[in-house]
């Protein structure tokens, strides 16, 4: 986080297909960073990803109240971005059609898109409660905001277009990760300007390459059933021809062709595991096939990594990996040998969603970011203006 904070009590939200994380900072600083499971019983319970809210908000504010943090204790409400478009990158107040979209699910089903809903309930029992106790905040009425969205699409043109009509290339990235490690790495050399070309690898249970041009993402895959390499359980790219005899075999129903794509493909199709870890300790230990599935792994994320180069003519500064996956230095080190041609790769490991949007909702406390109002009706393209 920069070192210019301003003052103020912030509660950030991140809610995963299994877990919820939450940070709060006070200050800048950060109290407490943590992970709220919830076991599948307990989830099996609920049809729909959106029905979960009330569970998960009490869930928050239960733990918030076990900690010793009342509702009057938060200043601002951070959460993930969840699938809604259209978006560029950037701040976003929480509002109706915001809410409408996600809780319809319009653009997409996940459980990211509860955070925003579950955060701007948050703080609406947070007025509530100071309205009820006669307490104010300087900072006035307590808001929910979001930043980074995944679907938010500033690609070029032609990286936007594809074979076919129908078939356009969609933005479905870890926005909200990859532009901080793009800010990670130029506050680690002392830039102070976002002049750069970097492309960024976000390893984990989904795989995005985004290539980031002056603060734009320029050109991505999509992450979530789209395109890419394959993952520790996703598909990536399949191809056409044998994608749709699956579909027409009378073998699958629609969601068992979308749950092989998508939680049942890469790793978890070929071992039954979604644990690199555990895939390179028996490669190892000799296991052939495991090691031939982590060279395939690596090479298809360079091989991603490379064709982002393509679309700024391999003019790039920088190469960074992200995610969980990035602490193993054998995956990384074979990843750099595959493309340290077109540009140094550093490595900053780990994902830093939380930090990053307690550095965006400090910004919006001190004035220091144009906060964007999302419209449902905009068109691919169309600016979302403060």
């Amino acid at each position: 986080m920069t070192q210019e904070i301003t003052k103020g009590r912030l509660l950030a939200i991140d809610t995963g297909s299994t877990s919820t994380k939450l940070g709060y900072f006070i200050d800048g600083k950060q109290i407490f960073n943590e992970k709220l499971v919830h076991n599948m019983e307990e989830l099996s319970r609920y049809e729909n990803v959106m029905d979960q809210d009330r569970m998960r908000r009490d869930a928050i504010i239960g733990f918030l109240r076990d900690k010793g943090i009342a509702l009057t204790d938060i200043d601002i409400v951070m959460a993930r971005g969840g699938l809604f478009a259209p978006v560029i990158t950037g701040v976003y107040k929480v509002n109706r059609d915001m809410r409408d979209v996600l809780l319809t699910c319009r653009d997409g089903v996940h459980a990211c898109n509860l955070s925003a809903v579950i955060a701007d309930d948050i703080a609406e029992e947070v007025n509530e409660a100071r309205s009820a106790a006669g307490t104010e905040s300087p900072f006035g009425l307590c808001r929910a905001y979001i930043a980074d969205p995944p679907m938010a699409d500033e690609m070029l043109p032609e990286c936007r277009l594809g074979g076919i009509p129908e078939f356009p290339h969609r933005a479905f990235f870890h926005a909200l990760n990859s532009r901080a490690t793009v800010k990670q790495y130029l506050r680690s050399h002392g830039k102070e300007e976002n002049d750069i070309t970097a492309i960024v690898a976000h390893l984990g249970g989904g795989i995005t390459v985004t290539l980031h041009r002056n603060g734009k993402v320029i050109d991505t895959n999509n992450g979530l059933g789209g395109d890419g390499p394959f993952t520790p359980e996703r598909a990536g790219t399949c191809p056409a021809f044998p994608l749709i005899e699956m579909c027409f075999s009378g073998k699958y129903t629609e969601g068992e062709v979308k749950r092989k794509i998508l939680g049942k493909g890469g790793a978890v199709a070929y071992f039954g595991t979604n644990d690199l870890a555990e895939i390179e300790r028996r490669a190892i230990a000799g296991d052939k096939n495991c090691g031939t599935f982590l060279n395939a792994f690596c090479l298809n994320i360079a091989k991603y990594i490379a064709s982002a180069a393509a679309t700024v003519c391999g003019k790039v500064d920088v190469i960074l990996l992200t995610g969980g996956i990035a602490y193993s230095t054998s995956i990384t080190d074979a990843i750099r040998e595959r493309v340290s041609f077109i540009a140094p790769v550093e490595i900053y490991a780990g994902e830093h969603e939380l930090r990053s949007l307690a550095e965006n909702g400090y910004n919006v406390l001190a004035n220091k970011v144009a906060v964007h109002r999302y419209d449902k009706n905009a068109i691919v393209g169309d600016d979302q203006n403060a």
